[in-house]
């Protein structure tokens, strides 16, 4: 591809050399340069990709893109550009041939119920005949090919390049989940969305956006690049997003006032039942999966595919089909025990809240919740998801979740900070904890085994291991029972 089609759209400068050069491959990763490549000098938070630029001319690179101007000891093209991640974005788009023009494209935003709601779009618009992608973060899918996934949003060239995929299988829509991170760092620049869809939000990846207030300015940039914005109005902040955005709007939610609602809500331990109401019409839906929370994810898909022409009757056929792995996965249906044994992805405290409550509601015993918190992340959700769980549980048993660089006991430490009472206990061995509530289990009881969720892996200072709680839970049970 030419050097100056790559760069439509794109402010830039020729400091050296021509943009009249072919380029071959795409990087932003000096490590995987090959000749005749172009690279982005991109500004991360540990690592400066400025720093990386002779190496990747040494590896063959032709064209260097950058925001700080870098001296090559090579005849390599050298741009400069205002901002080289919105460059990478566009460029990317550009390189792939816009692929996310060719796509129907809905993204959701929110502290929770992104990949829920994902799972349930993709449903629906199944049911409706639709060949959907998806990104997430359990996985990405082009129809029913699953592909790994490694961040709920891949880096603009990684995204780009699975939109092509998408289009290339006869894709038609485009379900994703668009994190604040993406937002923040252009990952998502360029794409222009059908439909934006606003959840909740609460406290959650402050150690990246260090204010609360940052963090809502990162959620709402999804939604000035979409052309219908979808938002939860029982949300605090999603009826500060119903003022703050301009384009058309579509509410949600449980009071009067939304235009998708739910009534005659019945949950219970496998899942949840409601009457589904738009503009007149209602239909009863089943979901297999329990908890108030999920009617909200429900509406909000509801709404996204009702915006798309779907009707009401596939609505109800796509949502009563959705499986979720790791969000208020009931694991223990298989076996005998008495009690249950739920697995959810709450890693925040507003979504460890709404997982206890959730199971609050259909527990006749006693409520015991394995949890603990993330190393390198937002510390000042420890002391507050200590408190939720042990106010909200009977027995809480505070374990390691993924303590990356940091101490397993250091990062206890701080959750105990937040539990003012003597309903817990101290397990910093993941799979001891587990092993510890099942044995505590009596009949009627229900554990929440909260944190890790779909994962099947665990993240430790120098390593990461294999740790698939669905594997551990039907080992101990074969253990004890």
């Amino acid at each position: 591809m030419e050097l100056k089609d790559l760069l439509k759209g794109i402010e830039y400068s020729i400091i050296k050399g021509s943009a009249d050069i072919n380029i071959n491959k795409m990087q932003y990763d000096s490590r995987n340069v090959e000749e005749n490549d172009i690279f982005f000098c991109i500004q991360g938070f540990k690592v400066d990709g400025h720093k990386y630029a002779q190496k990747a001319a040494d590896s063959g690179a032709t064209v260097i893109v950058c925001e700080n101007i870098v001296s090559i000891e090579s005849d390599c093209t050298i741009v400069k550009v205002p901002d080289s991640r919105k460059a990478l974005a566009i460029a990317s788009s550009n390189y792939f041939g816009e692929p996310s023009k060719k796509l129907k494209m809905i993204g959701i935003t929110g502290t929770n119920g992104k990949t829920t709601s994902t799972y349930m779009m993709k449903a629906i618009l199944e049911e409706a005949g639709y060949k959907v992608g998806l990104v997430g973060t359990i996985a990405n899918y082009i129809g029913d090919k699953k592909i790994p996934s490694h961040r709920t949003t891949p880096e603009s060239l990684e995204l780009n390049e699975l939109f092509n995929e998408m289009v290339s299988s006869g894709v038609t829509h485009c379900v994703m989940e668009v994190s604040s991170h993406s937002l923040s760092l252009d990952r998502v620049y360029g794409i222009k969305f059908n439909e934006g869809i606003f959840t909740n939000l609460t406290q959650d990846h402050l150690d990246f956006h260090k204010t609360f207030e940052n963090y809502y300015n990162a959620k709402l940039m999804l939604f000035k690049s979409s052309n219908t914005s979808i938002i939860n109005m029982d949300d605090a902040y999603g009826r500060r997003v119903f003022e703050d955005v301009n384009s058309k709007k579509i509410t949600y939610g449980l009071g009067d006032g939304a235009e998708v609602t739910a009534k005659n809500i019945n949950i219970h331990s496998r899942g949840i039942e409601f009457e589904l109401n738009y503009k007149g019409e209602s239909i009863q839906i089943n979901l297999s999966i329990p908890g108030k929370y999920n009617v909200y994810n429900a509406l909000g898909s509801a709404a996204a595919c009702l915006q798309e022409g779907v009707t009401l009757k596939q609505v109800k056929a796509g949502l009563q089909k959705v499986f979720v792995p790791g969000r208020c996965e009931i694991v223990s249906k298989d076996y005998n025990l008495g009690f249950e044994i739920i697995v959810d992805y709450a890693h925040s405290p507003d979504s460890l809240e709404n997982i206890l409550k959730t199971a609050r509601e259909f527990t006749k015993g006693r409520l015991i919740c394995v949890f603990g918190c993330g190393g390198d992340r937002d510390k000042t959700k420890r002391p507050i998801m200590g408190n939720v769980a042990a106010s909200l549980s009977d027995i809480a048993v505070v374990t390691s979740d993924n303590p990356r660089s940091e101490e397993p006991l250091k990062i206890i430490e701080d959750i105990l900070e937040g539990i003012k009472t003597d309903n817990y206990l101290v397990l910093d061995n993941r799979r001891d904890a587990i092993k510890e509530a099942i044995k505590l289990a009596k009949k009627d009881d229900i554990i929440v085994i909260a944190g890790k969720g779909h994962e099947d892996y665990q993240e430790l200072k120098d390593k990461v291991i294999h740790f698939d709680e669905r594997e551990i839970i039907a080992d101990i049970i074969k253990e004890l029972f």
